[in-house]
């Protein structure tokens, strides 16, 4: 049973200042989640499945899905605001997104096979999808055995302003006993500091940090719903509150109700939170091909 690939890519991303979904990066205008399905598809994943909003889907399947729907089996699903459980109207006002865990949630009727879950603007390596490909055709489809792919935190910051990481603890054994959701990191002169609400937190810049690239089975929607809904119970009526993946899996770790094995990877990972980001990842995808990592046009 060959693995799925859940691509997360609803998100407008407002920091970039585009659709940086679709913004050419590649020699032959690929975009970045072009390479993370070429580095599926040869890593075994048998299907992709984008994540994306309902307004794009006609520009999407235009200049994104048509490169590759010939080469793997592609299709998308939507993410509303109202994508909601029963029980829970959407707040009036409300016009942020819930969250990873949500989107993850909107992939649900989609997918039946273990699966990879990533960021659609996020460059994460062919060693990585090939580490995760192998983990995942392991496991049965009811496993709530998850892995998720964890970089150093020095490797995965921006020189143009603060981002969104995961931090991690693990056992001896390279297993998840804690994440914490770190939403302002940037990089110092000794290594990393998080300015969250009310206090600073700082990081040796060594630290093993989610990258939104885990690894499921279906099994995961159920508890997930129940995360979902646990997080709407408390958080619902806010405007801005998100319901983060690393966050529902953490939750479902400490409760005993998963485990969550921590791969290593060789790759390097590298993506455009900000509009100065994407001269650099240009010439990072460059010096690839020039290695011999990736051909000159992709889909050729």
């Amino acid at each position: 049973m060959k693995p799925t690939l859940l691509i997360l890519a609803a998100g407008m991303g407002s920091r970039y200042g585009g659709l940086k979904q679709i913004d050419p990066m590649g020699p032959a205008g690929e975009t970045i989640l072009d390479y993370s399905v070429f580095d599926a598809a040869r890593a075994g994943f048998g299907r992709v499945v984008f994540v994306i909003r309902p307004d794009f889907e006609r520009d999407f399947r235009e200049r994104v899905l048509s490169r590759f729907t010939s080469r793997i089996d592609a299709d998308c699903v939507f993410q509303t605001l109202d994508m909601l459980p029963a029980g829970f109207p959407l707040p009036a006002g409300r016009t942020k997104p819930w969250g990873t865990t949500h989107a993850i949630l909107c992939g649900k009727a989609a997918i039946t096979t273990p699966f990879a879950m990533i960021n659609a603007d996020d460059f994460y390596g062919r060693d990585s999808f090939a580490v995760l490909g192998r983990r995942l055709a392991t496991l049965p489809v009811d496993s709530s055995a998850y892995c998720m792919v964890g970089f150093t935190l020095n490797n995965t910051l921006s020189d143009h302003g603060t981002v969104a990481r995961g931090v991690c603890q693990t056992d001896d054994r390279g297993f998840l006993t804690d994440i914490r959701e770190l939403t302002q990191v940037r990089r110092t002169a000794d290594g990393a500091e998080d300015d969250g609400p009310g206090s600073v937190t700082v990081l040796t810049g060594r630290e093993p940090v989610s990258m939104n690239m885990w690894g499921f089975t279906p099994h995961v929607f159920g508890q997930l719903e129940g995360c979902f809904r646990d997080f709407l119970a408390t958080h619902g009526s806010e405007q801005k509150s998100e319901c983060y993946i690393p966050m529902s899996v953490g939750q479902l770790v400490k409760s005993g109700l998963a485990t969550c094995e921590v791969l290593r990877t060789t790759a390097t990972w590298f993506g455009a939170t900000y509009s100065e980001d994407k001269a650099v990842v240009q010439r990072s995808i460059a010096a690839l091909v020039e290695a011999g990592e990736y051909p000159a046009n992709l889909w050729a």
